[in-house]
């Protein structure tokens, strides 16, 4: 009978044990799933995190106490502990724990934590350490108990590693609470428990070095925009300052003398435009935080020969000229005008008086940071966020969520309008509409294209003006392209274009021909056939060509009269021969 029913016990055993590893296994990836939980829910705080560590790992190992240790150095040879943290079972006697706490408050005993030689062994191999009987291994050190005033019987002790497999630290269990050592079941589970730990504590770290990071930056950009806005004494001075009418200014007239104001004039005249275009009112502009505004961005145009602040306000000049001059302003809505005026004004902002391919070619931070398309056109548009977001600045502050969402994707749109890349890829399609007249403002895209080319028309509007002040721009614009020429020949070791050659100067007025030619003609003949009220700035492009069609023509005079005499001479040598 016993032999019949034998088989019968094996298979019952057998499934008895399957089925308690089975449920062992399911346990330990249960607890673990516990782990990622605990982890992942608190990434912030290291302290927390770790002590989220031990407790789960005396919950999982049943032990009396719960250590971990944190690397000083993880790329330094030398094993360096600088953090401990420590973890008493509540399942530990009275007496234990009170002498467990005694022990903390001691500082030989904060050292041997610090110094553990377990632990350094460990950190330094990368290899765990199971002791099954403390006091007859010597790599135990008996020293600890005499400190602490508890005895320790076993230790599991594995290495901490991050995502990039770098040893951060080591964790350490010390005498399950059975009183057995920890076996080989003990040490797996904590191996695959400390892998996740070690992804959370790296998390922690790497957030506290982000935090940091973004302190510094926070303090840097507070001293930085401390220098770079206005004194309050400014901003009292034009708050109670009297401003100019627009007939006084003569800011309407889109032949406006772009020398004729002063810089304080300058801003007293945008004050002007913003209560004219009744942006002011519509928007309920804080009329100081306008003002303060207008004053830090002027301080943030650097002082360069043309891309300044005078380019600026000439730019938004140009724009209030032709809103009011062609009745743009039963076009465009609100919002759009703010954000074209609020963009000529910031379009060119801390401008270096280097172009975009500049950036590239001297693979310069910003273009780095931005890329090499419309790489100052990005800076510009950041810059003026960044003027926005500082406190007592932002003009936009009583729009409502929709209308600022609105006006800061305008406000972009209208910066890196200003990109001439970008003017010659939506050209075409703008002058095909406007030619075949199937242009309608009430389209969102022929909108954005319109907006997009009177920024364009604005930005190069110098060309629009009497010679002698058209004459007088070029001449600042071509000496801020020379010394960006003579930066690329002594910098970077490259011949610059012509446009940009001090040694080719002389060939001003042809390369403005050129210019006037493929870029200026075409953009405001096809303006005038949107609105025939811009004629006069079209016929003043045709004046100042004629000009340097003339001065052109001279030069070549010049250059045939001084090449014919050496003609001559090579003629008379050649008969002498």
């Amino acid at each position: 009978v016993m032999q019949m029913y034998l088989p019968f016990c094996g298979i019952a055993i057998s499934n008895a044990q399957l089925f308690a590893a089975s449920r062992k296994e399911y346990e330990r990836s249960r607890a673990l799933l516990e782990v990622v939980n605990d982890l992942f829910e608190e990434q912030t705080d290291l302290e927390k995190i770790v002590k989220k560590i031990m407790h789960r790992a005396q919950t999982l190992l049943k032990c009396e106490r719960c250590s971990v240790l944190l690397l000083e150095d993880i790329e330094s040879p030398v094993v360096k502990f600088t953090k401990s943290f420590e973890l008493m079972s509540p399942k530990c006697s009275a007496d234990a724990e009170n002498s467990f706490k005694e022990s903390m408050e001691k500082s030989s005993y904060s050292d041997w934590l610090i110094n553990n030689s377990v632990a350094e062994l460990v950190a330094s191999t990368g290899l765990p350490v199971n002791i099954s009987d403390a006091y007859q291994d010597p790599r135990f050190d008996a020293e600890a108990d005499q400190i602490s005033g508890f005895h320790i019987r076993s230790v599991l002790c594995v290495p901490i590693w991050n995502s990039n497999h770098q040893i951060i630290g080591v964790a350490q269990v010390l005498n399950r609470l059975d009183g057995k050592p920890f076996d080989d079941a003990d040490q797996r589970l904590f191996e695959a428990f400390v892998i996740f730990c070690g992804l959370g504590i790296n998390n922690t770290i790497m957030y506290d070095q982000v935090k940091k990071s973004w302190a510094k930056q926070s303090v840097a950009l507070d001293v930085l925009s401390y220098h770079a806005t206005c004194s309050k004494a400014e901003v009292d001075k034009f708050k109670a300052a009297n401003i100019p009418l627009v007939s006084e200014l003569a800011i309407d007239d889109i032949h406006f003398d772009d020398f004729s104001l002063d810089v304080d004039a300058m801003i007293t005249a945008a004050l002007r435009m913003f209560m004219e275009l009744g942006m002011v009112q519509k928007f309920k502009i804080d009329y100081e935080t306008l003002c303060r505004w207008l004053l830090t961005v002027r301080k943030n145009y650097r002082m360069v020969l043309y891309h300044n602040w005078r380019h600026a306000f000439n730019v938004c000049q140009l724009m209030f000229a032709m809103l009011t001059t062609a009745g743009f302003q039963e076009i465009l809505t609100e919002v759009e005008i703010l954000a074209v005026i609020v963009g000529c004004l910031c379009h060119d902002l801390d401008h270096r008086g280097t172009n975009n391919a500049f950036q590239a070619k001297s693979g310069s931070a910003l273009a780095q940071l931005y890329g090499t398309s419309a790489t100052l056109e990005h800076h510009h548009f950041n810059h003026a966020v960044m003027i926005l977001q500082s406190e007592g600045h932002n003009i936009f502050a009583n729009l409502s969520s929709k209308e600022y969402s609105d006006l800061m994707q305008l406000l972009k749109q209208s910066i890196l309008a200003t990109d001439l890349t970008l003017y010659f890829e939506r050209r075409t399609e703008f002058f095909e509409l406007v030619s075949k007249g199937e242009y309608n403002w009430n389209i969102k895209n022929h909108r954005d294209i319109f907006r997009s080319m009177l920024m364009t028309a604005c930005d190069l509007g110098a060309v629009t003006k009497p010679w002698e002040i058209s004459r007088q721009v070029a001449e600042l614009v071509t000496s801020e392209f020379f010394e960006q020429g003579d930066r690329e020949r002594a910098e970077l070791k490259l011949t610059p274009s012509a446009i940009f050659d001090r040694n080719r100067k002389d060939e001003l007025p042809r390369l403005q021909l050129e210019w006037i030619d493929s870029i200026c003609m075409p953009l405001y003949q096809a303006l005038v056939k949107v609105n025939v009220k811009l004629k006069p700035m079209l016929d003043s492009v045709a004046t100042n060509r004629s000009k340097w069609e003339e001065l052109h023509r001279k030069r070549l005079l010049v250059s045939t009269a001084a090449s014919a005499p050496s003609a001559n001479v090579m003629e008379t040598r050649d008969d002498r021969n």
